[in-house]
């Protein structure tokens, strides 16, 4: 078994740069001159419109979105905790997370509410997004249930046998 060398526990191939380092400093400032190219081409049409959307956006979220979501969360501990399968959160949370993320970026599409909209603007069908955002979920709990199954499976083997 290979060892690496640690610092505070990390291992030496996956540490940051120090902090205040050119490179830190460069990455820094590209990522900046990159969002401030975003940002004057998105706001130069209707920068009003734009604002207003990003405000409503945050307030959306931050006041509707993450009580909702926190609060499931909290359920499905909670609901885990009960039955003795608290490890078992994880498995369900990811999955879930990347599915609503998924229909929160698509739901004018996922509804039904674009579609004619979106036919007019790129010519392609605008059916077809709820059964394809279903079998995304699908694949992802479907996937995290292999992974949890694995898991289960190599903690039983590793397990020692019980003497009778």
């Amino acid at each position: 078994m290979k060892r690496y060398a640690t610092l505070a526990g990390r291992p030496a191939a996956v540490r940051r740069p120090p902090l205040g380092s050119p490179l830190l400093i460069l990455l820094l400032a590209c990522s900046f001159a990159l969002a401030g190219y975003a940002g004057v081409r998105l706001l130069a049409g209707d920068w009003f419109g734009v604002t207003l959307w990003f405000v409503g956006a945050a307030l959306l979220h931050d006041l509707v979105l993450v009580p909702l979501y926190a609060g499931a969360d909290r359920v499905l501990a909670q609901g885990l905790r009960a039955v003795g399968r608290r490890e078992w959160t994880l498995y369900v949370r990811v999955p879930a997370a990347f599915s609503c993320l998924l229909l929160l970026l698509w739901f004018p599409l996922i509804s039904g509410q674009m579609a004619d909209r979106y036919r007019s603007a790129t010519g392609l069908p605008g059916d077809g997004f709820l059964s394809r955002w279903l079998l995304i979920t699908a694949v992802l709990f479907g996937g995290s249930a292999v992974l949890l199954a694995l898991r289960l499976r190599r903690a039983t083997k590793e397990r020692p046998p019980v003497d009778q």
